[in-house]
C-alpha cells in the first residue's frame, strides 16, 4: 500500500509538471504539493489500515473541494 502512495505521487508530478508547462500556476502548485504530501506518507511504514483511512481522508477532502468550487465558486453556466 505504500507503493501505491509513491505511485499516485508520481501521477500528481506528472499532471503538475504539464500543469506547470501549460501556464496554470496555481494548478501546479496544488498538484506539487499533493506529490510532497504521497510521496513523505509512502515512506512512512503505516499499515495497511492506516494508508487506507488516509486515503479515504484525502478523497473526502478532495471532493469536498472540488464540488465546492464547482458549485460556488464558477457560478452557473448560463
Amino acid at each position: 500500500m505504500a507503493r501505491m502512495f509513491r505511485v499516485l505521487g508520481f501521477f500528481t508530478l506528472t499532471t503538475g509538471l504539464m500543469a506547470f508547462a501549460g501556464g496554470m500556476i496555481e494548478m501546479a502548485l496544488l498538484f506539487f504539493l499533493q506529490t510532497a504530501f504521497f510521496v513523505i506518507m509512502g515512506y512512512m511504514k503505516f499499515t495497511e489500515k492506516t494508508y487506507i483511512l488516509l486515503f479515504w481522508g484525502y478523497m473526502i477532502v478532495t471532493f469536498t473541494g472540488f464540488s465546492y468550487w464547482t458549485i460556488f465558486e464558477m457560478g452557473l453556466p448560463l
